[in-house]
């Protein structure tokens, strides 16, 4: 049996190896019209306009008396998060949420940092918190572009920013100071959705590489995770002579011969490339990669097929928004959390923060449009975009958080990045690096960024 699926993987390795070679292309950057109706004959307005988080009476009164309605359904004893949200745990949040939880104050803190708004393609019309302090003397501030996913948005940044962008403050070396920029992905949050199918990963990739030329960068650095990894990714295959570098803490491998060896790894793992770590974080595969993925991925299903029908209850009640949501920042964070009554969410994150975010999908309206993003981008399948089978020839770092939903070997991103030139082991952490480990995620920037800028 063993036998044959070592040369069944071999028979795959040279069928890979033969039709796959290092041959650089790069996606071609197309314009785009995403606003209702035809695009207009006149120039699209270019100017980039100062934006600011608002809230009202009205807003604050229609949270509560929709908190206040809620209908609870009583968890199974004993379930914990094995059933989901755990209704229990879920009554102390909306307490502190119709309580405690100060959205004024929240919207305060939003606007600390400068926003703006423009319009790209009639979509998008990217908010984007800028932030940049003086740089040491005779160095300028790197620009540095960094992508959100989903459920996060903009605000997953908002811990990471001063540890790059004022970093001898915070303890750390000033060898790199960065002018971050965090834009919304189109349909999330405060920016723009769009009015037609087809706004996928490659069509937010060209907006953001608009989006950057806009504000005078003409060559950056890209970081993503989730969705923003792809979004990362189709820039670097777009323009790579504009990327000086792309950083990921996510990567999607679907065509590497890697991917499909896994069963294997557990006895000829070192054969494979394998490092102890990578063996320690993969295995036994059933539990660490076929269960966590079957469990975990429910939700992707309806949001691939149809994220409009499950959207109109998110959009219309903020606990079951707030319910569906906050799970994922409990299991993605660390998968055993699904043991706890509470699904672990206070041991990594506070309530503040965590509604915070809810309140940015909520008050703008924006699961649907959200949950469609996989819809645009998965409801095809998979392998059938061109980007998908391309590589990428940028210089790249990955960092590998040791509780992301599926790790990723070396071997498997250096499949998809030949120009892999940092790889580091993370000490902690999960899906949510940026929200959830800021200054080990900024440390690991600042290491890549450092051996990019030794071989340009």
């Amino acid at each position: 049996m063993w036998l044959e699926l070592v040369l069944a993987s071999l028979l795959a390795f040279v069928i890979y190896w033969l039709v796959s070679w290092d041959k650089e292309e790069t996606l071609p950057l197309e314009d785009g019209w995403w606003g209702p109706g035809s695009k207009p004959s006149a120039k699209e307005d270019e100017s980039i306009r100062p934006f600011k988080v608002e809230t009202s009476d009205e807003e604050i009164k229609d949270l509560h008396q929709r908190i206040d309605g809620f209908r609870a359904s009583p968890p199974l004893e004993g379930s914990c998060f094995h059933y989901g949200f755990n209704s229990n745990y879920l009554k102390k949040v909306l307490s502190y949420w119709r309580n405690e939880f100060d959205w004024r104050k929240q919207v305060e803190m939003l606007n600390q940092y400068p926003h703006f708004k423009t319009k790209i393609e009639e979509a998008g019309h990217p908010l984007h918190p800028r932030e940049a302090s003086p740089a040491p003397p005779g160095r300028t501030p790197k620009p540095l572009l960094m992508v959100h996913g989903w459920p996060c948005s903009f605000y997953e940044f908002y811990k990471i920013i001063p540890l790059l962008t004022d970093p001898k403050t915070h303890g750390l070396s000033d060898e790199h100071v960065f002018e971050v920029i965090c834009p919304s992905i189109p349909g999330y949050g405060f920016s723009q959705a769009s009015s037609k199918k087809g706004l996928n990963s490659v069509a937010t990739a060209g907006i953001f590489y608009k989006l950057m030329t806009r504000l005078g960068f003409q060559k950056f650095y890209i970081q993503g995770g989730d969705w923003g990894s792809l979004i990362c990714t189709n820039m670097a295959q777009l323009v790579p002579n504009h990327v000086k570098g792309l950083h990921l803490n996510v990567a999607f491998i679907p065509s590497s011969i890697y991917t499909l060896t896994p069963l294997l790894g557990e006895r000829f793992g070192r054969f494979l490339g394998y490092t102890e770590k990578d063996i320690e974080l993969l295995y036994p595969y059933k539990e660490k990669v076929f269960y966590s993925i079957m469990r975990e991925s429910g939700y992707l299903h309806i949001q691939a097929t149809k994220p409009d029908t499950v959207g109109c209850a998110l959009n219309d009640s903020p606990v079951g928004l707030a319910a569906y949501i906050l799970e994922k920042f409990s299991t993605w964070t660390k998968s055993e959390h699904r043991d706890l009554e509470d699904g672990g969410l206070e041991r990594k994150f506070s309530l503040q923060d965590l509604l915070t975010n809810i309140m940015i999908y909520w008050t703008t309206g924006t699961i649907v449009s959200s949950q469609r993003y996989y819809k645009e981008n998965m409801g095809q399948g998979l392998m059938v975009h061109r980007h998908e089978r391309m590589k990428v020839f940028v210089p790249t770092g990955f960092s590998a958080f040791p509780s992301e939903i599926l790790h990723t070997p070396e071997k498997w991103v250096k499949s998809k990045y030949p120009k892999l030139i940092s790889y580091s082991y993370m000490e902690r952490g999960g899906h949510f690096a940026a929200f959830e480990e800021p200054r080990l995620l900024a440390q690991d920037i600042r290491k890549f960024v450092s051996l990019a800028e030794l071989q340009s």
